[in-house]
């Protein structure tokens, strides 16, 4: 049996690749896309790449609109989310690839974004490992309110979780940073964001902890067992539409020995269809996952400076939001984890 899907936000980038990937779920039908200012026009004058999607013309974003859907997909920016769910049918699986309900903390919510707090819902990151070894996704099954992780937050995570959760590193001196695409920043348009600004240039921001992301990753490491986690998190813009390249660093603990790092990493994620470990020595490039649901991860010990390095490698449209966000919601309807979800990548 087929289930009636809705995109909300189906014009931007992260709109787009949940559509790009929806189209070839063999469980899904796409029945409604929805945008703002582009509410009238065909799916394929703002997503000319979708082709098989070209009978789809995009409505106004309402509740009326969304109503009566098995599934409900919500690609819109932080505040506006919220206000809308909270109007949809509770049997409604509604997966929110947004801000608006990850955070636990209603204090970090306001110091972070500001504005109403709309509560946690179900967090849809499934290989995340909890302090007592169990797995987010035991959480994502059967839930019907899930929240898609930040990018950046998905790619520290994975680098420093299992580290945290075997007791192997301190949570309170952890350092990332990341080599970010521009479509992590959004379709809108932005003077630093345009191609003669960004062609040939870098250009870190959020810098000195302000980042949104930020508490986000620390209530992760917490979950992973981390007591008094610190997160020195800075991203930096460079010039590829795609990609996230995350170099995060903690400290050993007292005791600990290169040896046992490499086993506790290989341990957690050794079972994950969509986690992989690089064998010794050999680290990832941001392109190696464009266009996979896929997460690839090189480690290294520090010996001299007594730390860990890992570089963890995603494409932040993929498994970074759409296709974390179809992950989760194949577990949390009991379809096969990995239904229609690309593990190849693209190259060049």
């Amino acid at each position: 049996m087929s289930l009636s899907v809705a995109v909300a936000g189906a014009s931007g980038y992260a709109g787009g690749e949940l559509l790009r990937l929806l189209a070839h779920h063999p469980d899904i039908t796409i029945t409604t896309v929805t945008a703002h200012s582009n509410a009238g026009q065909p799916l394929v004058q703002v997503q000319p790449h979708l082709r098989m999607l070209e009978h789809l013309t995009l409505v106004d974003t309402t509740p009326e609109n969304l109503a009566g859907h098995d599934v409900v997909f919500v690609a819109l920016p932080h505040g506006k989310s919220g206000e809308l769910t909270a109007h949809l049918p509770k049997d409604t699986l509604v997966v929110d690839c947004g801000a608006d309900h990850r955070l636990t903390s209603e204090s970090d919510w306001a110091a972070f974004y500001g504005g109403d707090f709309y509560g946690a819902w179900t967090y849809g990151l499934p290989e995340l490992i909890r302090a007592d070894g169990t797995r987010q996704r035991e959480a994502l099954a059967g839930a019907r309110r899930i929240a898609v992780p930040g990018c950046n937050v998905s790619a520290i995570t994975l680098g420093l979780a299992p580290g945290i959760q075997a007791g192997l590193i301190d949570p309170d001196d952890l350092v990332a940073v990341l080599a970010v695409g521009t479509s992590g920043a959004g379709k809108s348009l932005k003077a630093h964001l345009l191609a003669s600004e960004i062609h040939g240039s870098a250009m870190p921001y959020a810098v000195g902890g302000s980042h949104r992301h930020t508490p986000e990753i620390r209530q992760n490491l917490k979950l992973a067992g981390g007591a008094g986690v610190t997160v020195s998190f800075t991203p930096v813009l460079v010039p590829m539409s795609r990609g996230i390249l995350a170099t995060s660093t903690a400290r050993l603990a007292t005791g600990v020995k290169a040896a046992d790092v490499r086993a506790a990493w290989d341990l957690a994620y050794a079972d994950e269809p969509f986690v992989r470990m690089l064998p010794s020595g050999q680290y990832p490039k941001s392109g190696d996952t464009v266009g996979a649901n896929t997460a690839l991860i090189g480690l290294a010990v520090d010996e001299a400076a007594g730390r860990v390095v890992t570089v963890t490698a995603l494409d932040n449209l993929v498994k970074g939001t759409a296709g974390a966000a179809i992950q989760s919601m194949n577990i949390a309807l009991g379809l096969p984890e990995a239904t229609g979800l690309p593990l190849n990548g693209v190259a060049p």
